[in-house]
């Protein structure tokens, strides 16, 4: 895949989502309680808002201004008010560098 070195790995927060740029692409990089390192769409699909603004728990990101919940694995939201999921990006690691390619996403299913 090899798209773009968004940050190092070492620079990311456990359970804090990081928003980052890719070809203008808004993206929250989020490395989890196990290490795992996820990259989902930056924007609520319920309310425009920028879910990396948000809160870690597990595998969900929690928008802060109106509760919604997505996967971090699927990008589907887990509750309402947001009923659209969020793209789910590649996350690559290589020597320790994250690369993200907006253009390659996860199928949902």
């Amino acid at each position: 895949m090899m798209g773009t070195r968004v940050c190092s790995s070492a620079e990311l927060v456990e359970n804090q989502a990081t928003r980052v740029l890719v070809d203008g692409v808004p993206i929250a990089v989020v490395k989890d309680s196990s290490g795992d390192i996820h990259a989902i769409g930056d924007t609520c699909t319920h309310g425009e808002i920028s879910l990396s603004e948000g809160f870690v728990e597990g595998e969900t990101l929690e928008c802060w201004a109106h509760g919604s919940q997505f996967s971090l694995i699927t990008g589907k939201p887990l509750n309402l008010p947001a009923y659209e999921p969020v793209p789910v990006f590649e996350v690559e690691l290589i020597d320790g560098d994250v690369y993200i390619d907006p253009s390659v996403t996860k199928a949902i299913q």
